[in-house]
């Protein structure tokens, strides 16, 4: 018991939830965690800080009812403290280890897949040429939408862009 005493004191829990990079329900989780078991800790140190010894002989020597004081001496004596099987609560909690384990790989799995979109379209903006180095046929060539749409405007009769007005406003008169 003393080296899981000694292990779960040396855990940075700030450095767990960063380092994973733990976010939305698996780091409140941990963080719940955290607070049940400093909780734990604390009622642990508490309880073996406490004294463990009743000196019975005083209150012999103070009170005048020795009767009592032996009933109560004799309970104490036989007294055995109730074990309780923490089985399940051992189980629950590495169910809960167990989800968390999970969650951290699936996140782990989503952050890496995102983090290779944006490198690839880091690159493709850093080895894009600049856009007034374009040809018209480099452009159709990359969105052919573009030619399609300027083919049906022009075969309908319309030379203009719907929207460029409004937007860029009437060059027509300067």
């Amino acid at each position: 018991m003393a080296v899981g005493r000694s292990a779960a004191s040396k855990i940075d829990w700030a450095k767990i939830g960063t380092s994973l990079g733990l976010k939305g329900q698996t780091a409140s989780a941990l963080a719940a965690f955290k607070k049940r078991n400093d909780d734990a800790r604390r009622k642990v140190q508490l309880l073996s800080d406490a004294p463990q010894t009743v000196n019975f002989e005083s209150y012999r020597s103070q009170l005048k009812n020795q009767g009592v004081i032996d009933e109560i001496e004799s309970h104490f004596k036989s007294f055995k403290p109730a074990t309780y099987d923490v089985s399940r609560q051992i189980k629950a909690i590495e169910a809960f280890e167990a989800q968390a384990v999970k969650n951290a790989e699936e996140t782990k799995g989503l952050v890496d897949k995102e983090l290779a979109d944006l490198e690839k379209t880091l690159k493709n903006i850093e080895e894009a040429r600049p856009f007034e180095d374009l040809t018209v046929d480099e452009v159709v060539a990359a969105r052919p939408d573009i030619d399609e749409r300027t083919t049906q405007l022009v075969s309908k009769g319309r030379w203009a862009v719907p929207g460029y007005k409004e937007k860029f406003g009437d060059l027509s008169v300067l």
